[in-house]
């Protein structure tokens, strides 16, 4: 917690308790440590980086420019750019295509275990709504003529990311065969409440805390779930956080069936290939979906769409976009 807030102690006494950024639990910081590296925390991002860069958890220099700010996104990467913005006295605007704050954090604390997350999104939205200069729009997808009608000089895009659905990922460059066969999902599909048949094989070649958390997530539906994994753990990295062992064990407990160190090798009409990743030898698990858990793509198609039209920003009076 005080890594999150170094002024926890502080605003609790000044009974500003709704400026508190509380600890998430996710254990970046206790990874970083153990992978010495130097610390990160999901709420903080400052951490680190007060030697480095100079930066403040609390004070932020106030604006030296008449620029006004569009920020494209709102999920964590975008509230934060908005609230930073907004305490420096930019005016912001901040627009968001959908209907709610939050973008991947706010799915992403639906699922088991993770609500906590959401707090990332609070503390951040109820910054914003403290500040006069930022207006806040939902329903607002923007295209790049959108954005230089905007009358925004400074654009930042926070458009954020996807999961892919076709299985390349630490282990495997090309998509996997057969994808065509039965129904494949993305862990986006499953926080967004996709109806999923079983048996389910989940393949996670991501290998941080999704692919157990989703396992998690369908056997709860009831289904019938077999998480495939190249590593030689589920979900390998959270030993660095310290979570492995109580991962793996509620899966077993729940009846999930685990197969590691085996690659998704193909998709057929009603189960799937997996191969050994030191001998190649393959078997047959039988699956009506599956999910991968692989890796994710950005969604960069406004950025590259503006980037090809710069010949444009300064006749809509824009000086940058990031």
């Amino acid at each position: 917690p005080a890594i999150a807030d170094p002024f926890l102690p502080k605003k609790i006494e000044e009974s500003r308790i709704e400026d508190i950024r509380e600890c998430i639990g996710c254990n970046n910081c206790v990874a970083s440590n153990n992978q010495k590296v130097p610390i990160l925390c999901t709420q903080n991002p400052t951490q680190g980086e007060e030697w480095r860069r100079g930066w403040h958890p609390e004070t932020i220099a106030p604006k030296d420019t008449d620029d006004t700010v569009l920020v494209v996104g709102a999920g964590a990467a975008g509230l934060e750019a908005t609230r930073a913005l907004g305490q420096r006295g930019y005016n912001v605007t901040l627009a968001e295509a959908g209907t709610e704050l939050g973008g991947r954090v706010g799915r992403e604390s639906t699922l088991p275990g993770l609500s906590a997350w959401g707090q990332v999104r609070d503390y951040r939205a109820y910054q914003i709504s403290q500040m006069a200069t930022v207006e806040t729009y939902f329903d607002s997808e923007m295209d790049a003529d959108g954005v230089l009608e905007a009358g925004c000089s400074l654009v930042a895009l926070a458009t954020g990311a996807r999961w892919r659905r076709d299985g390349p990922g630490r282990s495997m460059d090309n998509p996997i065969p057969g994808l065509d066969s039965l129904a494949v999902y993305s862990p986006d599909d499953i926080m967004a409440g996709a109806e999923v048949e079983g048996p389910v094989g989940i393949y996670d070649d991501d290998q941080f805390y999704m692919g157990g958390v989703i396992a998690e997530a369908l056997r709860a539906r009831g289904l019938e779930v077999t998480i495939v994994t190249p590593g030689a753990l589920v979900s390998a990295h959270t030993v660095f956080t310290l979570e492995q062992g109580r991962i793996q064990t509620q899966l077993l407990n729940a009846g999930v069936e685990i197969v590691a160190l085996h690659n998704l090798a193909a998709l057929d009409s009603d189960s799937a290939s997996l191969a050994c990743i030191y001998t190649g030898k393959t078997r047959k698990l039988a699956a009506a979906s599956a999910v991968m858990v692989t890796t994710m793509e950005p969604l960069d198609d406004l950025y590259q769409a503006l980037a090809a039209r710069q010949t444009e920003w300064a006749d809509h009076g824009i000086r940058r976009i990031i």
